[in-house]
């Protein structure tokens, strides 16, 4: 499944999950020698929402949150008969994030937006190894003499955002954001994200993510892009966010949470044989 290109392989695990799902995502992952994906998902019972989502990257390390993934958690358990209603939670890492689905003409979810929770920008929360209380516009050094202006929030996972004056798909985004991911200033490591403004309003927008390298889209980054760029006065919610993927809209709550809307697709299913199996638990 994908939402907007940001692909997961989903697992029904309400009643039997993999016994080792980090060397499973590793062993799927590959493009050229295996399904070929930017990490697994797992779907399993959960003690305090309708479902439980666990994600994990390409290399095997898991996230605590991913918008485009838990859209298509959403779908999955609609379409396939885990809840039959359109407004669902789904517990996450994160917490537990609420889901508003809408049907297209054959019955099945096709888009769905979710409450992405309220923003956080102090740096002890980030988690950051920084003296100041936010960073917010700080010029962090990326190769020797080289560096860009971040600002950092964290939306369920973390997330330094970087504002370019010229098309991002220009950057060097694997250089940059493979050498950023990995600066000490992010003890858990972070998603790195490059955004342009657009006459419009909106952002066009690339992201590097921790463990995945660079996908096409990436939903908690969005949402982490839309409310930087309003914080910095760039432009206001609602925002339309383009990703080499596709476009996610932003908006904010009077409440000051982040709602996001995008859609989610099925591509195909399929069988991984020999892989061990153990009884899920709450």
């Amino acid at each position: 499944m994908h939402g907007i290109s940001n692909d997961y392989i989903y697992i029904n695990c309400f009643e039997k999950m993999p016994k080792d799902p980090a060397q499973l995502a590793r062993d799927m992952s590959p493009r050229r020698t295996a399904v070929g994906s930017d990490g697994i998902a797992l779907i399993l019972p959960s003690a305090v929402a309708d479902g439980r989502m666990r994600l994990f990257n390409a290399d095997g390390s898991e996230a605590n949150m991913c918008g485009n993934g838990i859209r298509c958690v959403g779908k999955y358990m609609y379409d396939y008969g885990l809840v039959d209603k359109t407004d669902i939670t789904v517990e996450t890492g994160a917490g537990i994030m609420r889901l508003k689905m809408k049907l297209g003409s054959d019955g099945k979810v096709s888009e769905i937006t979710v409450n992405m929770g309220k923003p956080v920008f102090a740096s002890k929360d980030i988690p950051l190894n920084y003296p100041k209380d936010e960073m917010v516009l700080e010029q962090i050094e990326y190769a020797p003499g080289k560096s860009v202006p971040l600002t950092t929030v964290l939306m369920g996972v973390p997330h330094a955002v970087t504002v370019v004056d010229c098309d991002p798909m220009d950057v060097d985004v694997h250089g940059i954001g493979s050498s950023l991911e990995w600066n000490p200033i992010f003890p858990d490591r972070a998603n790195i994200n490059f955004i342009q403004l657009q006459q419009d309003g909106s952002l066009q927008m690339r992201v590097w993510e921790r463990g995945s390298g660079e996908t096409w889209a990436c939903g908690t980054g969005a949402s982490a892009c839309a409310v930087v760029a309003d914080r910095l006065g760039l432009t206001h919610f609602p925002i339309l966010v383009h990703l080499r993927g596709g476009d996610l809209l932003i908006d904010k709550n009077t409440d000051g949470t982040i709602l996001m809307t995008g859609p989610a697709v099925t591509v195909f299913t399929g069988q991984w044989e020999n892989v061990e199996m153990v009884p899920t638990k709450l």
